[in-house]
């Protein structure tokens, strides 16, 4: 057990840690947001240009996040040597609404390279516990030395209002603290900002709860779910390549607006003339004096007339906007290979695709969504087991530990191919619920489905009966050969 000194130390390291996080974090997110500053562009274009187009972006961070997480849908579990998917976890998954809870957590998880989910007990629903998915800029965990899954402490911490609140969480106990939100102090200059800290983290006072209090779970109960895990080093965002590609693309699209409002009309120049003039009357209609004609009408109204014996125009033709949709198409390229993203999620076009070649050009897709399942399905094991032992079963958290994740199908297939995959391996003697699970119902969609085919054959004796004969193997014949002489003599 840490003492008050020792609690107050480890989330203080815990915070700095935390908010070293903050600017990849931020900066992702707002890119999914399409909060993207145009880069790359020369002060010369920008000094005129970047104004207009502050607010714009062409989003393909969004498209690349997105795609992996619409094909992660949990469910089930099923714990280690046990038939069937456990029933109770997921009635804690659903009644914490995590089938649509947990599909923030997975893009939280793509976007910010992790996320976190918690566990604890509901003083209201002593059966049921919570279970929630927590951002990346509030939660943070602390693994022992030498260890990627031994959880030493975890620390969450948010704002109310004026104050700082968070939560240390340890295997033994809990410790609840706060303190006042940092507040801005102009310096002397007015020219910087310090942000100034009137006292640091104090246990926060409890009126119906011990601080600290007892952890009854022997365990942290934060687990964090990471993104493309590496062994020495932080896991990594799948937008993160994204990023810079994201702004050529910006620039590209803003220099051919640009283009495309300045040169995408044929110009014409008049040369030896000097600028036209306009007179000036007086009340009778008099010519008293003259003076030029406005430039930027004259262009509006696309008229002039010139005088003069050395008088020319030239002319030059418009600026060819396809060398921007060209180059645009080639990055739009690079972002799809570099993230396994299908060409089509992003060009946009579609072709008369045969089912086999729609199903190679996903094959990237699919295999980025498997190694995500794999990842966050070693969390999520855990998350169960934690159910478990809020519900105090040790033995089942075991299992659930040891258990197997199941999915839904990450593949996208026509009915007809999955019906006749489906076909192919009933003849070959799988089981009818191994079939129903691989068509993409959940376990208890399954159980549904099995009790109403057996209420059909209990109104339907004489098929049913039908039905296991022909699934029955046919007996052996008997042996029709001649027997051997020697057999025949005897």
């Amino acid at each position: 057990m840490a003492d008050e000194k020792q609690a107050k130390a480890l989330v203080e390291t815990l915070e700095r840690e935390l908010t070293t996080r903050y600017s990849d974090i931020n900066t992702f997110q707002g890119y999914y947001r399409g909060e993207q500053r145009l880069k790359f562009a020369s002060e010369e274009w920008s000094k005129f240009h970047a104004a207009r187009y502050k607010d714009f972006s062409d989003n393909w961070v969004q498209v690349v996040a997105d795609s992996p997480v619409e094909r992660l849908t949990v469910t089930g579990i099923k714990p280690y040597e046990a038939d069937k998917a456990d029933a109770e976890s997921m009635r804690v998954w659903q009644m914490n609404g995590l089938d649509a809870d947990s599909q923030l957590g997975f893009l939280g998880a793509v976007t910010a390279a992790r996320s976190f989910a918690l566990v604890w007990a509901d003083p209201d629903d002593e059966d049921t516990p919570l279970v929630t998915f927590e951002d990346a800029t509030s939660c943070i965990v602390a693994y022992e030395p030498g260890s990627r899954r031994r959880r030493r402490a975890a620390l969450r911490r948010w704002q109310d209002g004026d104050r700082y609140m968070a939560v240390l969480y340890l295997p033994d106990e809990v410790w609840k603290f706060e303190r006042p939100v940092e507040r801005e102090q102009k310096n002397e200059d007015m020219a910087t900002v310090d942000r100034q800290l009137d006292d640091g983290w104090s246990p926060r006072e409890m009126q119906r709860e011990p601080n600290p209090q007892p952890n009854p779970l022997g365990v942290v109960p934060v687990v964090e779910l990471v993104n493309r895990p590496l062994l020495v080093d932080d896991p990594i965002s799948d937008v993160r390549g994204v990023v810079p590609m994201q702004d050529a693309v910006n620039l590209l699209w803003a220099q051919l607006f640009t283009a495309s409002d300045y040169a995408s009309f044929p110009q014409r120049v008049v040369l030896g003339a000097e600028p036209p003039k306009l007179p000036i009357l007086n009340q009778a209609g008099d010519i008293i004096g003259e003076k030029p004609m406005d430039l930027e009408k004259l262009a509006a109204d696309r008229v002039a007339f010139f005088s003069g014996e050395n008088v020319s125009i030239a002319e030059w033709t418009a600026a060819n906007l396809q060398a921007y949709t060209d180059v645009i198409e080639v990055a739009v390229g690079h972002i799809a290979a570099q993230t396994r993203t299908p060409q089509h999620y992003l060009v946009g076009k579609m072709a008369n695709l045969s089912a086999d070649a729609l199903l190679a050009a996903e094959t990237g897709l699919v295999k980025r969504v498997e190694e995500k399942q794999l990842w966050y399905g070693q969390a999520l094991r855990e998350v169960f087991a934690l159910v478990a032992l809020v519900q105090d079963d040790e033995d089942k958290a075991k299992a659930l530990r040891s258990g197997h994740m199941l999915w839904a199908d990450a593949e996208s297939r026509s009915q007809a191919q999955l019906a006749d995959a489906l076909l192919k391996l009933k003849t070959i003697g799988f089981p009818f619920e191994f079939l129903a699970l691989r068509y993409g119902l959940t376990p208890a969609e399954v159980v549904d489905l099995m009790a109403m085919i057996e209420r059909e054959h209990e109104l339907d004796p004489l098929g049913a009966a039908t039905r296991m004969l022909s699934q029955q193997p046919p007996a052996d014949e008997p042996d029709t050969e001649p027997a051997e002489p020697e057999e025949a003599a005897a």
